[in-house]
């Protein structure tokens, strides 16, 4: 897209699509939908995620952007009231009508109640709870690997094992067993197992706001497996109806190619994500 001498190019989606999304969203950012992902989109992959924290400027890029469009959703598996926290996304000035939809949409955040709203946790968590150490104390690649409680969820770290990728593999099947005889699912993600209930997703979450929000356009962006079902509602949206609503899809690194090779806009990580949110706001 073009620029002026009074704010920062943005930089041109690679897809006809993409471009197409854009456009929607600079000619009518009152009716664009901003939906973002937090791990690795908003803030940087760590370690230990319980240190995970919103990229530098991130806040600022949002609260500047926020009022310019119709609405900003944060859409992630974590619990939205962590994402809050870690986000340090309340009280900020400019972030009044910022939604957080935790748990794949299952919770629900909201910058003017500053309430979660959330579903009594499935069944089969606790009973996953229960016997998930019991599992992975069978296999010799389990040291390293580390439980993560998520409320109503739980997610299986591989990050810090001796090897993260044969751990990750190994531990796959197993996890999958178990969440299916409790009736969960497993989401894979960077060094991570999810075991999670089913029936909602990214996409499920995304499609439902962008229904309740009317949107005009949307943009979504994301970095690891579980945003591939937000990517694929934003096609599906792209292509109802008689014109269908126009969408961006924002690829945060290159690390899940996947996800990569379908983004309309690939950016080299969160950095390059809040540099792309402030310029965006300040061209709008």
């Amino acid at each position: 897209m073009g620029s002026n001498p009074h704010t920062p190019p943005l930089p041109d989606p690679v897809t006809p699509a993409g471009q197409e999304g854009l456009a929607a969203l600079l000619a009518r950012p009152d009716r664009a939908v901003i939906a973002l992902d937090f791990d690795g989109t908003l803030a940087d992959i760590v370690p230990d995620p319980e240190q995970a924290r919103a990229h530098p400027g991130a806040v600022e890029a949002l609260a500047a952007l926020a009022p310019k469009v119709a609405s900003i959703a944060v859409i992630t598996g974590r619990p939205a009231g962590v994402a809050v926290r870690y986000g340090g996304f309340a009280g900020v000035p400019g972030l009044e009508r910022l939604i957080v939809l935790g748990h794949y949409g299952a919770e629900r955040w909201d910058a003017v109640s500053g309430t979660v709203r959330a579903p009594a946790p499935h069944p089969g968590v606790a009973a996953v709870r229960a016997e998930l150490p019991g599992v992975l104390d069978r296999f010799d690649s389990w040291h390293g690997t580390w439980i993560e409680e998520k409320g109503q969820a739980l997610a299986v770290h591989t990050r810090r094992a001796a090897d993260p990728q044969a751990a990750f593999e190994a531990l796959r099947g197993p996890l999958g067993e178990l969440a299916a005889r409790h009736g969960l699912i497993v989401e894979p993600g960077r060094m991570v197992l999810e075991l999670r209930p089913s029936g909602m997703d990214k996409g499920v979450a995304l499609t439902r706001y962008v229904r309740e929000s009317d949107a005009g356009s949307v943009l979504y962006a994301g970095d690891d497996l579980g945003d591939l079902a937000a990517y694929a509602a934003v096609d599906k949206l792209r292509t109802e109806g008689p014109d269908g609503t126009p969408g961006l899809l924002v690829c945060s690194g290159v690390e899940v190619p996947e996800l990569a090779e379908r983004a309309d806009l690939p950016l080299a990580g969160p950095g390059a994500v809040v540099e792309f949110l402030s310029a965006l706001a300040q061209r709008l």
